[in-house]
């Protein structure tokens, strides 16, 4: 009993340790600011590439404010509307993606740090910083699609296309099908992210503690997030119009305090394998 609760209050401890470090404090607001700066320039390629296609931005912008909340779709159609892709637009989505990549940058630095790695060349790191930034807000944007967004974003598409006779299994089908779905989009993703994150080799295995940690806390925060905007929806007692986009920036800071501990607890796990082997040798 005595040894069941010291694990236990060790654990504990750890946990604090973790939650407490400075670096696991600080990184996630930095973060959070990048990724939604770097949002801005994602939605203006995706608006290129549906032009591209002839998807007229008429309709682009229809789905957008019939799936969204107000605030929040003014905010991406005023970035997106309107725009042709010129060298300007290419020049100011480039200067938007490194610019963001900077948020990347510091999960690079502040993994070399925890696990006390040395840095690798500088022009390497930028490259993989702009390729996780994409690969971030990538996951980050689907989390919210399906996850937060789904059932707006499906009822929208059964309005859209006359669904109605067919409008409940639709729903039960995507009910129980997108959050085992999206949790395992998540993981793999975000074991992807721990893996090339740090300047040094680390396995695949060594990150999975972390990922299935950061991908269930992520589940949670988008269901919390999910339930609020679906059935409350009425902070704008405190901010207004502003307020679905001050829910949105909470629960992507959220999310990216929760992306810091699964590197944490992924350190920490590496760096007691590496005890451990150093006291059997």
């Amino acid at each position: 009993m005595k040894e069941e609760m010291k694990k236990i209050q060790s654990k504990t401890n750890n946990l604090k340790e973790l939650i407490f470090d400075p670096t696991v404090r600080i990184l996630p607001g930095n973060i959070a600011f990048f990724l939604i700066l770097a949002i801005f320039p994602l939605l203006m390629l995706i608006g290129y590439i549906a032009t591209f296609f002839d998807v007229s931005m008429t309709s682009i912008i229809n789905f957008i404010n019939s799936a969204l909340p107000t605030e929040i779709a003014e905010t991406i159609v005023g970035v997106i509307s309107g725009k042709s892709f010129d060298s300007s637009i290419g020049i100011s989505m480039l200067t938007g993606f490194i610019l963001a990549s900077n948020g990347s940058h510091a999960i690079i630095i502040a993994s070399n740090t925890l696990y006390g790695f040395p840095a690798d060349d500088v022009i390497r790191r930028r490259i993989k910083s702009m390729l996780l930034i994409m690969l971030l807000v990538g996951v980050f944007i689907f989390t919210a699609i399906v996850l937060a967004y789904g059932n707006i974003i499906l009822k929208t598409i059964i309005d859209t296309f006359e669904l109605k006779g067919a409008a409940k299994t639709i729903y039960k089908i995507f009910a129980i099908a997108k959050w085992p779905v999206a949790f395992i989009i998540m993981l793999f993703s975000i074991k992807l992210i721990y893996v090339i994150a740090p300047d040094w080799k680390i396995l695949s295995k060594n990150t999975t503690r972390g990922a299935l940690f950061t991908a269930t806390g992520w589940t949670i925060a988008t269901a919390v997030f999910s339930y609020y905007i679906s059935h409350f929806a009425n902070y704008d007692i405190f901010y207004g119009s502003l307020s679905n986009i001050v829910i949105f920036m909470v629960w992507i800071y959220v999310i990216s305090y929760i992306l810091v501990l699964g590197i944490a607890i992924n350190v920490k796990q590496y760096k007691d394998k590496e005890l451990n082997k150093g006291v059997e040798e």
